[in-house]
């Protein structure tokens, strides 16, 4: 008899459901959201599952990186396409949301999302702590410039590296603003520090793998932006077009057909925002830093021309994003002479 499991995981608990292929329920429980736990309960009241089903979610990839492990059958549901089918129930209960994801996998109404690997995971999660590192460094930066220009004092054009000297230059005009802008130097000096050691991580990683220095061929491209690419897509081969890449990135508009009815909006901003951010980022250098002559670079400034700065951006980014999956998979360099694709 196959059995279909619906398991509905929160923070601390994790409702169970099990039903046979005629849609009785068999089982319905609960267990801690914990690998070891969940195993035990399975083990027991579902010897003969065929799926077990989970929503995405914070706690989803490792559970199912852990319940795979030991030899478990489970799938990860995309939680947007299972929230639409359990929306249609009345009451909105833990039990009911186990039991509704049992019934999709059981009728198979559902889509299975993508679980990245653990070295994929571990990589988003340092670039994510790098990016908030930097976002408060920023935001000090901000701060200070604000603090001081209202008092009087331009700070002017500094970068990273230059700021602390410009500012203690100008403290040394007004030494009385010391214990004002001391304690936030002190900060911005420490997490400065911080930065400088994950970028150095994400140097090694970049220069032990022979796939992100290919994409880095790229103009525009640096590090982060590889490996941000590389840890979002994770297996290229899960895309039968590279064209499918900017939709999943979120880099296509948006459209709404109804009858006669039809127009595009803005982009979806699906997916990885900090991917997203990092390939609009890569176009930005590209339009303005990279002066190299290519094909690529050729049609991003005819473009910006034509549409305008901002969209030409979002444009270059989907292209850079469809090049950096091709240069993946058929494992080349990016062609200086060749036609943008």
């Amino acid at each position: 008899m196959k059995q279909y499991v619906g398991l509905d995981v929160s923070m601390e608990e994790t409702s169970v459901c099990v039903l046979d292929d005629a849609g009785t329920v068999v089982f319905v429980g609960s267990a801690p959201s914990r690998p070891e736990a969940l195993t035990k309960l399975l083990r027991a009241q579902a010897q003969h599952a065929e799926r077990i089903a989970l929503e995405t979610g914070s706690l989803s990839s490792w559970l199912w990186c852990e319940l795979k492990a030991v030899g478990l059958p489970v799938v990860c549901l995309d939680a947007r396409h299972a929230k639409a089918a359990l929306s249609m129930r009345i009451n909105k209960t833990d039990r009911n949301d186990a039991r509704g994801l049992a019934e999709l996998i059981r009728m198979g109404w559902y889509r299975e999302a993508k679980v990245k690997s653990m070295e994929s995971r571990q990589i988003r999660a340092a670039l994510a702590a790098r990016a908030k590192l930097v976002d408060l460094r920023r935001d000090l930066e901000n701060q200070m410039r604000g603090l001081l220009k209202s008092l009087g004092l331009v700070i002017g054009k500094a970068g990273v590296r230059a700021l602390p000297s410009r500012i203690a230059t100008l403290l040394r005009q007004a030494p009385h603003l010391r214990p004002l802008i001391d304690p936030l130097m002190a900060a911005h000096s420490t997490l400065a520090k911080q930065v400088a050691k994950y970028d150095a991580q994400i140097r090694e990683l970049a220069k032990a793998d022979q796939t992100i220095q290919r994409l880095m061929t790229v103009p525009g491209v640096g590090p982060v932006t590889a490996l941000a690419f590389a840890s979002t897509i994770d297996d290229p081969h899960r895309f039968a077009r590279a064209t499918d890449v900017g939709a999943y990135l979120g880099l296509t508009p948006r459209r709404y057909q109804s009858g006669e009815l039809d127009r595009n909006g803005r982009i979806s901003k699906r997916g990885d925002r900090l991917a997203r951010y990092y390939l609009f980022e890569a176009a930005n250098v590209l339009l303005t830093v990279v002066r190299r002559p290519s094909s690529l670079k050729s049609w991003a400034t005819k473009l910006v021309k034509r549409v305008g700065s901002k969209k030409a951006k979002v444009a270059v980014a989907r292209k850079l994003a469809v090049i950096l999956h091709c240069i993946w998979t058929d494992g080349t360099e990016f062609d200086w002479g060749r036609t943008a694709a």
